[in-house]
């Protein structure tokens, strides 16, 4: 998937010019956290968030720091906070040179910015224009659309035991577990050597078309020691009492 299949397309901006009052009145009136900032020819300069509004003299947030600090910053660093905290217009607060991506970018490459950066949106730009915008909000509903759509026919018990194999054995952790499948109800089975494969073998069962319950036998043996644990499932109190029985 690429970045205009789930960007947001209507995109509202400010203007580097425009009170602050304007910006924090724009985020609250559309529910959004963020805006990307443009100069007077539509040219993206910035972004402003709700992360510049922390640190601000109306609300007594400034940093504080003793003397000598202050000292070691320098007086560029300090002019350049108070500006940030105190300044009227949405260019005296903005992020500058803001990261941003193209339409044809893939979600990976958009993720891995979001990341490196610490940000938690995007402008999508074309033309050295701005097209739209993708959030993390967008990549949540990307996940619950995609998870829909993949959930394809359930097969019969046979069909989803070799489903369920089969998306076990492809991974690089892959375990050497036995699968047995009735009325779509999976039972897990066998060694693994380390106890994070349990979590991991669950989850490719759960992702099987069909599939309404996993349950959970697999033994973890500790390769140092040897000692074997069985799942907290088989430790069950509930277990126990229908063993007894």
């Amino acid at each position: 998937m690429q970045a205009r299949d789930v960007m947001t397309r209507k995109v509202i901006s400010v203007n580097d010019g425009d009170s602050i009052l304007t910006a924090a009145r724009l985020m609250l009136q559309n529910r959004i956290s963020g805006l990307p900032v443009v100069d007077t020819g539509g040219n993206l300069v910035g972004v402003v968030t709700e992360g510049d509004f922390l640190r601000r003299g109306e609300l007594g947030t400034q940093r504080s720091r003793p003397a000598w600090l202050e000292f070691l910053l320098g007086a560029g660093r300090l002019a350049k906070e108070y500006v940030h905290t105190h300044g009227r217009k949405v260019g005296e607060i903005m992020t500058a040179d803001p990261a941003f991506v193209g339409e044809d970018d893939s979600l990976e490459t958009v993720v891995e910015l979001m990341e490196r950066r610490h940000i938690k949106r995007l402008p999508v730009m074309l033309d050295g224009r701005s097209v739209g915008i993708v959030s993390r909000a967008n990549l949540v509903h990307a996940v619950v659309g995609l998870a829909r759509d993949t959930q394809g026919p359930a097969g019969d018990d046979s069909a989803m035991c070799t489903e369920v194999l089969q998306a076990i054995g492809q991974q690089p952790w892959a375990a050497q577990v036995e699968v047995a499948v009735k009325g779509g109800i999976v039972e897990l089975s066998g060694v693994i050597l380390d106890d994070h494969e349990r979590a991991a073998c669950i989850v490719a069962a759960e992702n099987v078309a069909g599939v309404k319950e996993v349950h959970d036998h697999l033994v973890w043996v500790e390769p140092m020691s040897g000692m074997a644990f069985p799942s907290p499932e088989d430790q069950s109190p509930q277990t126990e009492r229908t063993l007894v029985k």
